[in-house]
Parts: C-alpha cells; structure tokens; sequence
C-alpha cells in the first residue's frame, strides 16, 4: 500500500490536537477546583468569585466541544466533496511567498464559484466551495458563516437519505 504523496499525513495533526485539548481539560478542572474552594470559604465575596470560576470550565468545555465538532463537520464535508469530484482544485493557481493564493487569482475564483452557488444555492456542495472561496479570497467571516450553513444543509440532505425508503 503506497500512500498518496498529494495526502498529507494527519496524525502529527490529531496528536497536537489531543495534546492541547488534554491540557486545556486539566486547566479547567483545576479553575473548577479553584472555583469549588472559593465557594467553601463560606464569604460572600469568595461564594460570588466562586460561581462566577466555576462557570468558565462549563464555557471552555463547550468552546472546545464546538471548535472540535466544527472541525469534524468540515472535514467530512471535504471528504464527500472530493469524493464526488467537486471540491475546489487551487494547486494550479499563483501563489504569494506566504503560501496564499494571489488576491487576484483568489477573486477569479470567488467570482467562478459564485456563479456556480447562486445557480443551485440549496446545494450544500455549492455552498461548500464558496465557503472555501471566501476563504481563499481572505473573508473570514462570510467563509465561517457559509461553511455553517453548508454543514447545516449537508445534515439535513442526509437526513432526507435516510428517511426515504
């Protein structure tokens, strides 16, 4: 078994992630335990210190859950649009000395996929590449927001797949 030499090699990836998320969980287990004796001290200053540390852990614990869940959606998304031979191919395209596409071959290819999503906008492939689009062309913000609703139309196209007979 040969490996692909386009692939590259996701476990030093999965790893890090495990390590970081490992050492963020001992951090809020141990502001809980923080936040747990200050409630104990019995004052009313340490009780409302105490609550208020103690809501941190639960914040960061659902931060990492839906950082990780994000990224897991993302993922699959990339997967299944490469596998139905969709997903955007950039390897071609100039690039700057950081590794970004050049702006103007980014806006060239924001403009393609636009027109591709506002022909079939209920297509989550097609919503799938303008998020990625966004990104190359450097909006952040619209590439998280698109990629969101491309997630939520994926889910909801394979829940139609498994409800029908």
């Amino acid at each position: 078994m040969t490996a692909d030499p386009g692939k590259r090699d996701a476990r030093p990836t999965v790893v890090m992630i495990g390590l970081i998320v490992t050492a963020l969980l001992v951090y809020l287990v141990l502001l809980g335990r923080m936040g747990v004796m200050l409630i104990a001290s019995g004052k009313a200053v340490g009780i409302g210190m105490g609550i208020g540390v103690l809501i941190l852990p639960f914040l960061g614990a659902w931060m990492v859950y839906q950082t990780l869940a994000a990224g897991i959606w993302h993922q699959r998304l990339g997967a299944a649009a490469a596998a139905a031979g969709r997903d955007l191919d950039v390897s071609e395209l100039p690039r700057r000395p950081s590794g970004r596409l050049e702006r103007e071959a980014a806006d060239a290819l924001f403009a393609q996929v636009r027109t591709e999503w506002e022909a079939d906008p209920d297509d989550w492939c097609n919503t799938y590449r303008i998020a990625r689009a966004y990104d190359y062309a450097g909006d952040r913000g619209r590439a998280r927001q698109m990629m969101k609703t491309a997630v939520a139309q994926y889910r909801a196209e394979a829940a139609r797949e498994a409800e029908a007979p």
